[in-house]
């Protein structure tokens, strides 16, 4: 490997590109905003997620969403780890479970779990809905990496409009109609998560070919950014979906202040 100790220079330089992945394979999942019906199948997608620097090109954690039909609905579930490497800088497990409407993909439940760093946390949001209104009950339950006992926290979360979230609209996203989207426009959502309540912004930028892992993808092209209380949260993020009926996430992209994390799909 090249420059390894550029690599993890220092701890804190290596926590915050371990935290930009969790950041970006979070962001597989946000949304855009003019939806089709949706008629999932049960499926699996598979990811690995790239820290570049210069010369450096090493896979630093690895990702998998599956998706089965229950009842009337569906369950998701995304599960993110750190490769063994990586590990020993940062142990990351992390897993993702959210439970949908069929027909509107709107969440009923949702639930992080993440083992990260010697720390553990566990959010979960129950979603109800009255009209146009959706709130979100949450609940956290954290323990720091020094800690004997998990402390657990309540709030709620309101919002006038459809919210989702870190994982059912990685779904919304998929039954979204590009061409009725238009190039270059740009639509917003919100998302709960934990805590926080964040709008997301989603600009189309059209279609485009990629190549990943030699294989040519014809794929929508679209960028995210995010803002809590009007400030932003994060650095815009690149996305590739294909296109196609599916619109599975190819690739991902987000800038650190050194190198970039890059998500790619590796095949389901």
């Amino acid at each position: 490997m090249h420059n390894n100790n550029g690599l993890i220079h220092t701890n804190r330089v290596t926590t915050t590109i371990k935290q930009r992945i969790v950041c970006t394979l979070a962001i597989i999942i946000w949304s855009i905003g003019i939806a089709q019906s949706a008629d999932f199948k049960a499926e699996q997608l598979n990811y690995r997620v790239l820290y570049k620097w210069g010369l450096v090109n090493k896979t630093a954690g690895r990702a998998k969403m599956s998706l089965k039909p229950i009842d009337s609905g569906y369950r998701a579930i995304l599960t993110a780890r750190s490769e063994p490497w990586a590990d020993r800088v940062y142990h990351l497990r992390d897993t993702l479970v959210t439970v949908m409407d069929r027909q509107t993909l709107r969440p009923s439940r949702y639930e992080k779990i993440a083992h990260e760093d010697g720390k553990y946390s566990r959010d979960i949001i129950e979603f109800t809905y009255l009209g146009n209104n959706v709130t979100g009950k949450c609940t956290r339950h954290r323990r720091g990496k020094k800690d004997a006992a998990v402390t657990t926290a309540h709030s709620s979360l309101t919002a006038t409009e459809s919210a989702y979230d870190m994982l059912s609209v990685f779904y919304y996203i998929r039954s979204v109609d590009f061409a009725s989207l238009g190039k270059n426009n740009k639509v917003t959502v919100t998302i709960f998560s934990g805590k926080k309540k964040e709008t997301l912004s989603i600009t189309y930028k059209g279609t485009e070919k990629i190549n990943v892992s030699s294989k040519i993808y014809n794929t929508h092209h679209v960028t995210f950014s995010f803002t809590n209380g009007g400030k932003k949260s994060s650095e815009p993020i690149k996305a590739w979906l294909s296109d196609d009926y599916r619109k599975i996430p190819i690739k991902l992209e987000g800038q650190l202040k050194i190198g970039k994390v890059i998500v790619e799909y590796t095949g389901g």
